[in-house]
């Protein structure tokens, strides 16, 4: 026994112009019937939340799924898969195209060398393919924006889910940010992870899409607007505050990745206040509560 909806769309060109469409969503459980051998021309995510069953891909190899898992069916690409017959499994579907599939490719959301992927958790992602089969109640006018935009919000979902996580249990990515001021080396992040430093850089980029040194940067910089805008500390105080001993070096760093000099970033986010500029830093973790 099993039960299965779904619902598929047919976007108008225009819609394919916000880089990525739904093309389809679909809900299914129990013994579901096998899919394939088959090759499509386009991209499926089907997230398997509950039992188990079995994935085959080009290469042949038969391997099995445990639940919370994700699949990625990806465009030319020969699968074969199904649940166990004996358990069969809880499954959730969403077909999607569009010329953002590239860019979310390259910087790792999708990853076609990767099509079988163990989740910590298919919470995030289910509650993203609900909206979606939400929107795809007949007669919707929104319905190809609202499931577009419901696509980036999967993939974004999906990436936050894969169970990789570093060898003392915490995930890799929030660890590295934590630590992201300090004057460490990638090879001395690498070890407080229990890592070396290629498989530091691997997960990095499996999980950013960039170098362990591109991510640090990113959060650096991010932090040393935040400190800019609203505070009139010198850019060197704030260069050392995100980690960098030489002002100089992390001006031409900021100009070169920004745009514009640090002074210049001020001069054109900076807000004037009652009472002239606030002395306290914000903290991006304790936002202000506003109050109405």
């Amino acid at each position: 026994m099993y039960h299965t909806w779904m619902r598929y769309f047919t976007p108008r060109p225009v819609h394919h112009r916000l880089g990525l469409v739904c093309l389809g969503v679909g809900l299914q459980h129990g013994t579901l019937p096998t899919v394939g051998p088959r090759t499509l021309d386009h991209h499926v995510a089907v997230v398997i939340s509950a039992g188990g069953g079995w994935f085959r891909g080009p290469d042949g190899r038969r391997a099995t799924v445990t639940a919370p898992a994700l699949i990625w069916l990806t465009p030319g690409v020969p699968h074969h898969y199904g649940p166990d017959p004996a358990c069969g499994w809880d499954e959730s579907f969403v077909d999607f195209t569009g010329p953002a599939t590239l860019t979310y490719t390259e910087l790792g959301y999708i990853e076609p060398d990767r099509a079988l992927v163990p989740l910590s958790d298919a919470g995030g992602a289910r509650a993203v393919v609900g909206r979606i089969a939400r929107a795809a109640r007949r007669g919707n006018p929104l319905l190809e924006v609202e499931t577009a935009a419901a696509v980036h919000e999967l993939l974004v979902a999906l990436r936050r889910a894969p169970a990789d996580t570093s060898a003392g249990g915490d995930p890799v990515l929030p660890a590295l940010a934590r630590d992201a001021f300090r004057p460490l080396s990638v090879a001395e992040h690498a070890a407080r992870h229990g890592m070396s430093p290629a498989e530091l850089r691997t997960a990095v980029r499996r999980g950013a899409g960039c170098s362990p040194k591109d991510y640090l940067l990113g959060i650096r910089l991010g932090r040393a607007k935040e400190l800019l805008a609203p505070t009139e500390l010198p850019v060197a105080a704030v260069a050392r505050r995100v980690g960098y001993e030489d002002p100089a070096y992390f001006s031409r760093l900021f100009t070169r990745r920004v745009g514009i000099a640090p002074i210049r970033f001020r001069d054109q986010q900076g807000r004037a206040v009652p009472g002239g500029w606030s002395n306290r830093i914000p903290d991006p973790e304790h936002p202000p509560t506003i109050t109405t």
